[in-house]
């Protein structure tokens, strides 16, 4: 088990989109995304990272620091990153946050317990949870309730918990098997399937079940990103080539490309990023130093 494949795939592909997020996909099909570059959208250097790292790094320290799941330290975590730009690398401190994200951690602050903050409604079906889901991945004893409530900390419809639930059985199925990526996500699909059967929640996910995936927009909706993100991974037979695929198909950038670059890394391995890319991240240390402490957590825990 090698958090560190997964983790820094994952940081590598979010600090890779940050500079052309929201930028049309007409634009980025003229300007190739093909290394990694700074400014755009938010004016940031080369190599920071957004949202999607800190809440992760943030999720992680927490479970780390607890020595456990522990739903209301998790929010805690995520209020020292807004509130006071813990877990960010960027000079400027915390620059981009998620509506949905921030009316829950708004929620909680204002008093609500961890578990009924989040946002229910059928427009909070964002990313915001999927992309900060991975580290339950490397839990041995994690079930899919588990997966549940901790997208539900901020992401509390049933789509969104679904997409945490299929991400993470798909990250499980390259950790302990092996196999194709289109059989890494045939095998979680059935999971899925047969662990919602009767759903009406499943139907938004059958361009993936079905492998039909075009006309991919890539924009924040979890459903489009977890397509663009399969999509990137089918398509390619490498690290680099994936994260580059999933960032110029454009949209919400940052977040398509840490998604599949979390599973880029733990499914290709670190060595397979490139060295470059890792050499650009600010507090790249600090992030290795808490894989190794998360990977400790996670043997323990066996």
């Amino acid at each position: 088990m090698k958090v560190k494949d997964g983790i820094i795939g994952f940081i590598v592909g979010d600090a890779l989109g940050v500079p052309v997020e929201f930028v049309s996909r007409s634009i980025i099909e003229k300007n190739h995304v093909v290394d990694m570059n700074e400014y755009g959208t938010f004016h940031q250097p080369k190599g920071t990272w957004s949202d999607d790292t800190s809440m992760t790094l943030a999720t992680m320290a927490s479970i780390v620091n607890k020595n456990r799941i522990d739903y209301s330290d998790i929010m805690d975590e995520f209020l020292e990153w807004i509130l006071k730009d813990k877990y960010t690398n960027s000079p400027d401190g915390m620059f981009d946050i998620g509506s949905t994200t921030n009316e829950a951690l708004l929620n909680y602050h204002n008093g609500a317990s961890a578990l009924k903050s989040g946002c229910k409604g059928e427009r909070d079906n964002g990313n915001g949870s999927l992309m900060r889901i991975l580290p339950l991945a490397y839990i041995n004893d994690i079930n899919y309730k588990i997966v549940e409530n901790v997208s539900a900390l901020t992401h509390a419809h049933k789509r969104s918990k679904i997409a945490c639930v299929l991400y993470v059985e798909i990250a499980r199925s390259m950790l302990e098997n092996d196999l194709t990526i289109e059989e890494h996500v045939k095998l979680a699909c059935n999971k899925i399937k047969e662990y919602y059967k009767g759903s009406e929640e499943l139907v938004h996910f059958h361009k993936i079940f079905n492998n039909n995936l075009k006309d991919l927009s890539g924009k924040g909706y979890v459903i489009y990103t977890f397509e663009c993100v399969i999509h990137s991974l089918m398509t390619t037979d490498n690290y680099k080539d994936a994260v580059l695929k999933a960032v110029n198909i454009g949209g919400d950038t940052d977040t398509n490309a840490a998604i599949c670059g979390g599973l880029a890394g733990i499914y290709y391995g670190y060595d397979s990023i490139p060295i470059d890319w890792i050499n650009e991240i600010n507090r790249i240390d600090e992030v290795l130093s808490l894989c190794e402490r998360y990977e400790a957590f996670c043997d323990e825990s066996q």
